[in-house]
């Protein structure tokens, strides 16, 4: 993996990053540490404690930046709530006894697919607690330590699947597009004080999606083949040319992450409220 260049584009700044150990998580939070932000790693599972310390020790050392790992299920009220102490007890200010949050993105999601007929409250109760009660929790805990001045950055991870009807993605898809509707009433609510947009991106090249069986792949593939950017070239590496029997490759997690970090800088100051494609053109904004 190629080292991102170190800038100070966002120098003294605080951000949260969810589900921050692995995939889009993971290449958002090397972004955003690579332009000079502190970073929160917030992870849930045992399995991925490793991972978080190891990203810490990167950023540390690649970036000169403070990087602390967060476990907690934020789909627990309390969880969120200690995620931000933890972000409190590394960031606080000593000489003013503050702390700013500048950055939240809320990337942590579950996807459980299931067709009409065997969709359960089980089932719909694990995916929204994560994906929509998850940013809810956060956010409030975070509401004191954000910043007064519009110059806060909250970025939610959404979905192409939320606009294209997916197959199997009825409480998946639902979620996503609750997590939409929220990022425009938050615009609103936090105009003083930050901006908030959605990215939605499709496939993404992770181990996950790798191991999906050729079905899916070939199901997500017939999309891609009217996505300008997922068309496979003959000078793509051969890591990306296989997928070309899919229809066009997935993103890399840094693409998605780049617009992500695009939304999170000061130039990003006048956009808000809206969904930002990050998905090669396989969903057009509007």
């Amino acid at each position: 993996m190629a080292q991102l260049a170190k800038t100070s584009l966002l120098s003294g700044k605080v951000g949260i990053v969810t589900g921050a150990t692995r995939g889009i998580g993971a290449a958002i939070a090397r972004n955003l540490a690579s332009k000079g932000c502190s970073i929160v790693l917030g992870y849930t599972s045992e399995s991925s404690k490793r991972l978080a310390k190891d990203l810490a020790k990167e950023f540390r050392e690649s970036y000169d930046v403070t990087a602390v790992p967060a476990q907690g299920d934020i789909g627990n009220e309390g969880d969120a709530f200690r995620v931000v102490e933890i972000a409190k007890e590394n960031f606080t200010d000593t000489k003013n006894g503050k702390c700013q949050i500048d950055i939240v993105v809320n990337n942590a999601g579950v996807a459980d697919l299931k067709p009409l007929g065997k969709i359960n409250v089980d089932d719909f109760n694990k995916v929204y607690s994560t994906n929509v009660l998850g940013p809810i929790f956060l956010l409030q805990a975070c509401l004191p330590y954000l910043p007064t001045d519009r110059s806060g950055r909250i970025v939610n991870v959404s979905s192409v699947g939320s606009a294209l009807g997916l197959r199997e993605q009825t409480v998946y898809a639902g979620s996503k597009g609750a997590l939409e509707a929220m990022t425009r009433v938050w615009a609103r609510e936090l105009a003083e004080r930050a901006t908030v947009n959605s990215v939605n991106p499709g496939p993404v090249l992770s181990d996950i999606f790798i191991r999906c069986s050729n079905d899916i792949k070939m199901l997500l593939g017939q999309w891609n083949q009217v996505s300008p950017l997922a068309t496979v070239r003959p000078q793509d590496e051969e890591a990306v040319r296989q997928w070309e029997k899919f229809g066009g490759r997935p993103a890399h997690a840094a693409e998605v992450a780049g617009v992500v970090a695009m939304l999170c800088s000061p130039d990003g100051g006048w956009t808000t409220g809206s969904v930002i494609s990050a998905n090669g053109g396989m969903r057009f904004s509007y």
